[in-house]
């Protein structure tokens, strides 16, 4: 009977303790990713700026693909998503508060090669089927089969954060129309 009762106390004494860990660590880690949070640094204000004016945030589909789901794993992976976030993090509040001058184009170039298909492809996985996009479409084909190692971004290197006068509303627009044979 006491093992019983210890075993239950420990149980009760487990849950008052994790779920409270558990859900603060949750609600941290949510709201430390949206584009409003990366926003609150001043040296990251122009790259927000900008991704609201990339396709990104504007498409005739109506998604949006924020901060996290380029510059961080896939949520899925917990240890990984967990270890990169809090190192951003931490590079970001090390730049802010130090005072050290943050170089918008030095960090996009090494944001350039640590990048991976992966990150791209989690929104993108199906580049070899796009009907109404016949160009895109054998664009990709010729690359992924070309027996070498391309990273998206050496085609892609300017589309999202690059600076623009207005908002161009994608979802407004008629979408594009390939004619192929």
């Amino acid at each position: 009977m006491k093992g019983r009762i210890k075993g239950i106390i420990l149980i009760v004494l487990g849950i008052v303790i994790a779920f409270p860990l558990f859900s603060t660590t949750y609600f941290v880690m949510v709201e430390t990713s949206t584009p409003e949070f990366c926003a609150s640094c001043h040296e990251i204000q122009a790259a927000v700026d900008s991704w609201r004016t990339s396709t990104h945030a504007n498409n005739s589909q109506g998604l949006v693909a924020d901060c996290m789901d380029c510059h961080l794993p896939s949520p899925e992976n917990t240890v990984e998503f967990f270890y990169v976030k809090t190192t951003h993090g931490l590079k970001d509040y090390f730049y802010h508060f130090m005072g050290d001058e943050y170089d918008r184009e030095k960090a996009k170039q090494k944001a350039y090669l640590v990048s991976n298909n992966e990150q791209c492809q989690k929104c993108h996985g199906n580049l070899l089927h796009i009907p109404e996009k016949r160009g895109a479409m054998l664009a990709h084909r010729s690359v992924l089969y070309s027996g070498r190692d391309f990273k998206c971004v050496e085609c892609h290197r300017d589309l999202v954060h690059n600076p623009a006068p207005v908002y161009r509303y994608k979802q407004f627009e008629a979408t594009y129309r390939g004619f192929g044979p």
